[in-house]
């Protein structure tokens, strides 16, 4: 692999990687601009309870203590229950190479949990800089209903880096500046100053976007049915989901229920940034704002940078009862900077989200 500036690594960066054997078994069909889907094998288990590897423990070899019980793809897995799949993909590594995974943003939408396990590493979603080798492992558990799920199916996304290139202060200011944070209803292009919530850490805080009308999907717990992951564009929202209408400009959240909810700011990611949404602190209310977070380089640009972002999708859950106003606090995203510019950048690639404004639910419903 040729000498980079460092930071995360573009698609034909990750090709060559796969090429050259430090990720294995990788379908080049996977590689995004700043990522990799990677997939589920066919060896599953029902496990009683997870657990994370000690430096040196292979996960294969924790298999016993985590009660672990072989079942097929074939049969649906059922909401509440955990699983462990063996991912297809595994990583030999360079010494000074390290990663994160994320879930993809259609596994988020659809209340699906899920976190990645590798070999030796006592934490969940890392791959350290320490010259990784190893088998990936994912944990998954369907919250809201059972799925249906098959061999090769991305559930996960790995980004590579090569170092640390998160955004200081000042890198915010300026990448403010050339336009990566707009209001999503008016296109203003905003500033530091313009921030409602400022944490002064390189990052952005989003604001709930709580409007009169439809603001929002609720999702309709139903542990019996069984959602074919494969299945897009099959499946009636209201079978789902109920939408949010809201007539007082008050949004009412229940503890431990599923929302689908948007960001009132709208983000433009140049094709050399990419960002991820990372926990908000309980400062801002007791929740968890998203399941996936990773937005690929060149997310609301435009094909030529003639675009004004695009608003995130929020997966929410409550652990209390919340009352959300316009303008409250609700996600937090950092920046990162690319070692090159990836030769797709998103906005010119096919994704079913590109004409995403406002609360969008997954892939397998019916658009309206």
């Amino acid at each position: 692999m040729k000498e980079n500036k460092g930071g995360a690594l573009s698609d034909h960066e990750l090709r060559e990687l796969v090429v050259n054997g430090f990720v294995i078994n990788a379908d080049q069909k996977n590689i995004s601009p700043a990522s990799l889907d990677l997939t589920i094998s066919e060896e599953i288990y029902v496990i009683r309870g997870l657990m994370l590897p000690r430096g040196g423990e292979k996960v294969r070899a924790l298999l016993n203590l985590m009660g672990a019980t072989p079942t097929a793809l074939s049969q649906p897995l059922i909401s509440g229950q955990i699983y462990l799949a063996r991912l297809n993909e595994s990583l030999s590594l360079s010494d000074n190479m390290y990663g994160y995974c994320n879930s993809k943003s259609s596994t988020g939408r659809l209340d699906i949990h899920v976190r990645v396990l590798a070999d030796g590493v006592p934490r969940f979603d890392s791959i350290p800089a320490r010259g990784f080798e190893g088998e990936l492992w994912i944990a998954i558990i369907p919250h809201s209903f059972s799925i249906q799920l098959y061999i090769k199916t991305p559930l996960t996304q790995l980004r590579l880096f090569t170092a640390d290139t998160r955004f200081s202060n000042l890198d915010l200011e300026i990448a403010m500046k050339d336009g990566l944070v707009f209001e999503y209803k008016t296109g203003k292009q905003l500033s530091c100053g313009d921030l409602i919530t400022n944490d002064h850490d390189g990052t952005v805080v989003l604001t709930a976007l709580v409007e009169n009308g439809l603001c929002g999907y609720e999702c309709i717990a139903r542990p019996e049915q069984v959602l074919d992951i494969s299945n897009i564009g099959g499946y009636e929202a209201k079978d789902f989901f109920k939408p949010l209408t809201i007539d007082d400009g008050a949004l009412r959240l229940q503890r431990d229920k599923f929302y689908i909810l948007s960001g009132a700011e709208s983000i433009r990611l140049s094709p050399t940034i990419a960002s991820e949404m990372i926990p908000m602190d309980e400062r801002s209310g007791d929740f968890r704002s998203h399941y996936a977070g990773f937005l690929d380089p060149g997310w609301g640009y435009g094909k030529d940078g003639e675009g004004k972002g695009r608003p995130f999708t929020l997966e929410v859950r409550p652990f209390e009862d919340l009352v959300m106003r316009n303008g409250q606090p609700i996600a937090k995203i950092k920046f990162e900077r690319m070692s090159e510019v990836p030769d797709i950048h998103y906005d010119v690639k096919s994704s079913n989200y590109l004409k995403q404004f406002g609360p969008k639910l997954g892939k397998q419903f019916k658009t309206t």
